[in-house]
């Protein structure tokens, strides 16, 4: 069965008007949950005409890419490079690059200091969505539900420390307690784009059912990676150096120390880590990052890959779905095959070429 045709839509970044459809080669992309995704690949130039179209569609910083599979809108994001190459024999062709949504916020700074006292957490993340999109120029269509998450924070944000919104978004998620974020893209009822902000708390969850993979089956491969070289079982975090003593010498803030005595009473030897949070001054939002940081940082990184074919219940759609992943082969043999839950928290799709297939490799969270 021939897998649907893929397509890449430029458009406006702003207005989101069509500007072009261009032949894209050798495309690469992908998605996740917590990380901005990306879009490669090459637009050939064989002639004049095509130069022409290509000089007028392809603007970084104001373009927006949408990858269309058949009808579905499968990513979105935005031009930021574009790399002209005359290749041996004149091929001429572009090298283009884009970002997920989520990179915009990450290009826009605050400039007017904001507060927010015993506000829903994810109110927060939508005023500081809504202060990049009230700004002229700022608005590029993000769209959000009204859920909250029941849990109140203190902020303030001030305009003389010059943060970009994606950060303060990413310090706003990551404290204890927090959510997670992302920019999906779709085509809603009506046929229209759609870039919408998908807050979770405490984190991005879809679909009902798990899906099963297999392997031997389905699975066509993995990799199971374990990283101990960030593990930590003492942490603590630096936030803002704070002095109204002009005379005194001046310090960081510090965290309370979080100290796992049963992980070293298990056998682990003592491992600290550190993590600064240099626009935190209040005491109780910096220890509550050095919990979460601390707790992120006890087990070894296990982030599992998967590849499958595409097709069927495979799709961008399974970002936050739960998958039922059963292995059988000589590190999972007979009674310890491997048969447990993931949730699936990045997607890499590698689209079909020169007789290559469709395929997707999944980043599995480790419940």
């Amino acid at each position: 069965m021939t897998a649907p045709a893929y397509r890449i839509l430029l458009c406006d970044l702003r207005t989101d008007q069509l500007l072009d459809v261009l032949p894209v080669s050798g495309v690469s992309l992908d998605d996740y949950i917590g990380k901005t995704g990306r879009l490669s690949g090459r637009v050939p130039i064989p002639n004049a005409a095509l130069a022409d179209r290509a000089r007028k569609a392809l603007v970084p910083g104001r373009t927006a890419v949408w990858v269309e599979r058949g009808r579905e809108i499968w990513w979105g994001g935005i031009l930021w490079t574009l790399n002209l190459a005359n290749h041996q024999r004149g091929r001429l062709s572009a090298q283009i690059q884009a970002g997920g949504w989520e990179s915009y916020l990450y290009h826009r700074l605050l400039y007017d200091t904001q507060v927010a006292e015993q506000v829903d957490q994810l109110d927060i993340a939508r005023g500081l969505v809504d202060y990049v999109q009230n700004t002229r120029g700022g608005d590029i269509g993000i769209t959000y539900d009204t859920t909250v998450s029941g849990v109140l924070r203190d902020r303030t944000y001030l305009r003389y420390d010059l943060p970009a919104v994606g950060d303060l978004l990413d310090d706003l998620a990551a404290v204890e307690g927090g959510f997670e974020w992302r920019i999906a893209s779709y085509r809603d009822t009506d046929g229209r784009r759609v870039k919408r902000l998908r807050l979770g708390y405490p984190k991005i969850r879809t679909g009902a059912a798990d899906i099963v993979l297999d392997h031997p089956g389905p699975v066509l491969s993995y990799t199971w990676p374990t990283d101990a070289t960030r593990k930590a079982n003492a942490w603590q975090s630096r936030g803002a150096t704070v002095n109204t003593n002009q005379a005194a010498d001046s310090y960081p803030l510090t965290s309370e120390l979080v100290a796992d005595e049963a992980d070293v009473a298990a056998g682990w030897p003592r491992l600290d880590g550190t993590s600064d949070y240099t626009t935190v001054e209040q005491q109780t939002t910096l220890d509550a990052h050095a919990r979460a940081d601390a707790a992120m940082a006890l087990a070894p990184v296990v982030i599992p890959e998967v590849e499958v074919l595409l097709g069927g219940q495979i799709s961008p759609a399974l970002l936050g779905a739960t998958v039922r992943l059963r292995i059988s082969d000589l590190w999972h043999p007979g009674a310890d095959r491997l048969d447990a839950r993931f949730r699936v928290v990045g997607m890499s799709i590698t689209p079909p070429e020169r007789g290559r297939p469709e395929t997707a490799r999944l980043y599995l969270e480790v419940p």
